[in-house]
């Protein structure tokens, strides 16, 4: 029988998750879970796979083949799971191992390593090189979807092979999407969300720590408000000048070269420095620094949007005589670890610059600090997801925002409310200025 039907949960699955496994096979097997970080996605993805694998072995005859070759073919059910980043392999397969599936059947696929399996988890980058194990699979998984977006060009071939064959089954999973906005077209259309299972919802339901956002406004020092006025005023003057506002529309000009190239590269140039600029300011470096000192011996996740100012802020610290560590995707996979391994025994802080937004499983860790601004609404709920995983001793999350006043900065709070907001008669979140 199918590798995958040997799957068996040391725990039952939450009536959410079944609600989501039911959805999508009622859209014939077609469609986007939309489920906040902590919320158990993967398992829903595996459970999926197992009721598919169930519904083709009772429905199909037995082989008449002869040969014993070909009914282990016939047999077996082929899924492709992709993930966005090799840890993420080591993650699933173990996962898989645990859930009582045997280690033969579960390839992996990136790299050197080329094993074809029932089960065979890949990356995006190695699948678009290796379209066939799209077009031989029976069921593909594609992890974090919301990375496949319009401005995601290499992936569109990930799609087009999708598109070859109507009847395979295809399941997208992430934690959040923006339905509206339009470089999500092609996910929402191909694979529709058929099933949504927000923070706000985890939360009420008790599946989420309960989030406490703490606004911390700050100011710029003289000289860097100065800048940011007159970077601002650039970015303004260059946008009238090339007669658009949009950094997608923008960035074509760099490409046709002449005159309005050297205004695009310019606009980018004056962006790149104000972004610097509100990441690396002088009071979000010091009142990231307090709230350090407010909370010793705790581990705390510190995002930011440059590798530059975390290695600021690593130098603030150090000159607090505070150890922390940085990671980023410029430090080697195998270092991560070790970084990662170290984190609440020999230093607390861990700066960020999106490694850790995508999948790793952190659960014990409970207090964040943004320093970052940014307007990418799933980078911001995967953010948030790091630290609202809930455990035996964390029914509470710290979220801590800093940001700078009258500035692009309040757009990043703004952000933060919206993801995680409740009602107010649920009571449930608490927005809080810094010091109260």
């Amino acid at each position: 029988m199918a590798a995958i039907l040997k799957l068996s949960f040391p725990f039952e699955l939450k009536a959410d998750q079944q609600d989501a496994v039911d959805a999508w096979l009622e859209n014939r097997f077609k469609g986007s879970i939309i489920y906040s970080t902590g919320t158990g996605k993967t398992e829903i993805a595996f459970e999926c796979a197992r009721r598919l694998a169930e519904i083709k072995h009772n429905n199909e005859p037995m082989s008449s083949s002869k040969h014993t070759a070909d009914r282990k073919v016939n047999n077996e059910f082929r899924i492709l799971f992709i993930v966005p980043r090799i840890v993420l392999i080591e993650q699933n397969v173990n996962r898989l191992i645990r859930y009582g599936l045997p280690s033969e059947s579960v390839g992996t696929f990136f790299g050197e390593q080329k094993e074809i399996k029932e089960i065979t988890i890949s990356t995006y980058q190695s699948v678009i090189n290796h379209l066939e194990l799209i077009r031989n699979s029976n069921m593909i998984i594609l992890d974090e979807i919301h990375l496949l977006s319009e401005t995601a060009k290499e992936f569109k071939k990930i799609f087009d092979i999708i598109n070859e064959d109507p009847t395979k089954a295809v399941l997208g999973l992430t934690a959040t999407i923006n339905e509206n906005d339009t470089r999500y077209n092609t996910i929402i259309r191909i694979l529709p969300p058929v099933k949504k299972y927000m923070i706000k919802d985890a939360v009420t339901d008790g599946r989420l720590a309960k989030p406490q956002v703490v606004s911390v406004p700050v100011n710029f020092t003289e000289s860097e408000k100065n800048i940011y006025v007159e970077t601002s005023r650039k970015i303004s003057f260059l946008s009238r000048k090339l007669g658009v506002f949009d950094p997608k529309r923008i960035s074509v000009f760099l490409f046709k070269g002449g005159y309005n190239a050297k205004l695009a590269k310019l606009w980018f140039e004056n962006v790149r420095k104000r972004k610097e600029l509100l990441s690396s300011a002088q009071n979000k470096l010091l009142f990231a620094v307090r709230i350090v000192q407010k909370h010793p011996f705790e581990p705390i996740m510190i995002f930011s949007e440059t590798i530059e100012s975390i290695k600021k802020l690593e130098e603030v610290l150090q000159s607090n005589g505070i150890s922390s560590r940085s990671i980023h995707n410029k430090i080697p996979s195998n270092q991560r670890k070790k970084i990662l391994d170290a984190w609440g025994k020999e230093y607390y802080p861990l700066l960020s610059v999106h490694t850790l937004e995508i999948g790793y499983d952190i659960p014990e860790v409970r207090i964040a600090i943004i320093i970052s601004n940014s307007s990418n609404f799933n980078q911001v709920a995967q953010r948030i997801g790091r630290v609202i995983r809930k455990t035996n001793r964390k029914n509470s999350a710290l979220i801590y925002v800093i940001y700078i006043r009258d500035s692009k900065d309040s757009s990043t709070l703004r952000m933060v409310k919206s993801t995680v907001e409740l009602s107010d008669r649920d009571n449930q979140l608490t927005l809080t200025s810094f010091g109260s």
